[in-house]
């Protein structure tokens, strides 16, 4: 199956399904018994014309990083937060901005330190909240009435959601977008793909994992989504790959990597590895209060190597 077949096969259809742009969409022996049959057999064929409003949107966004993991709780949203936060600093005349696509989770508020704040709408769109002069943020986080409030949406609804995100806030220029996305390879990551694909200028994923076996699993097969996506892995980012004391500064293995962690993945799957950001406890702390890890302690091991991680990124996007 094809790229583009994938990208129109709904999460629920069966294994033969034609694709939803298919003149047999509703039609073929494969859709008996589908719950989609009758939107498919019914619903307007052809490219999704929400395509052509995200361009015109982003023509202005110059990069494009999707920060993606198979796996949940390897730390992709800290991961985004730092690497946005330290590009932003290390570039004070460039812009940045964060989309938060983690719908039922949106956790960077919060990690970014902006929790409670209000988007505002204007003649030319959501206007997304800054955390710094030149880095933004939107997020679903800012339209719920409450940080305890649950997202209770289908596929659909959450792929609306994102189009929403891409076509209707006013980023303005930026040098940089990055997504923060939920883990797995579904409706979310479909939806982003198939939108940022099209738009003008470079784009690319940076992937996160623990060392251990049990993630890099998953974050294989993440690897796996992004090449039959067609989407240029920028590499692989090892979180958490040893925890150091900030007292002493004594390396603990908390996730033993015991088949080689992402360094070994990264070379049997011909992908870039980018480096290990050390677990340091005051992260954590700095995460929950919403705080500038990178300036509150800037002489912390986990700092020194997530500039040598941005250095890896940026020099990525700018050869």
């Amino acid at each position: 199956m094809s790229a583009a077949e994938v990208e129109n096969k709904p999460s629920d259809a069966p294994e033969h399904c034609p694709g939803t742009e298919s003149e047999n969409a509703g039609k073929a022996s494969a859709c008996a018994g589908c719950p989609n049959q009758q939107i498919c057999a019914t619903g307007p064929k052809g490219p999704d014309p929400s395509i052509a409003l995200v361009k015109e949107k982003l023509k202005e966004v110059r990069n494009k990083i999707l920060v993606l993991s198979g796996k949940g709780g390897v730390g992709k949203s800290t991961v985004t937060a730092l690497l946005s936060r330290a590009m932003a600093q290390l570039n004070p005349e460039r812009n940045y901005g964060v989309l938060d696509v983690d719908i039922c989770g949106p956790s960077q508020p919060r990690v970014l330190g902006v929790l409670g704040e209000q988007v505002h709408q204007s003649g030319s769109g959501w206007s997304p909240v800054y955390v710094e002069d030149n880095l933004s943020l939107m997020s679903i986080g800012f339209l719920l009435g409450s940080p305890d409030d649950a997202i209770i949406w289908r596929g659909p609804k959450k792929n609306g959601m994102i189009r929403q995100f891409l076509t209707e806030v006013d980023w303005g220029q930026l040098d940089y977008l990055v997504l923060d996305t939920p883990p797995g390879t579904s409706d979310e990551h479909l939806s982003a793909t198939t939108f940022l694909k099209e738009t003008d200028g470079n784009w690319g994923a940076v992937l996160v994992t623990t060392p251990q076996e049990v993630a890099l699993l998953d974050v294989r097969k993440e690897i796996t989504f992004c090449k039959k996506m067609g989407i240029p892995v920028v590499g692989v980012v090892e979180n958490m790959s040893v925890f150091v004391c900030p007292k002493c500064t004594t390396e603990s293995d908390i996730f033993p990597a015991k088949t080689g962690g992402a360094e070994k993945m990264c070379e049997e799957m011909e992908v870039p590895y980018l480096g290990k950001l050390p677990l340091d406890p005051r992260l954590a702390k700095c995460c929950d209060e919403g705080k500038d890890f990178i300036t509150e302690h800037s002489k912390s091991p986990t700092v020194i190597a997530l500039h040598q991680i941005v250095a890896k990124v940026q020099e990525f996007f700018d050869k």
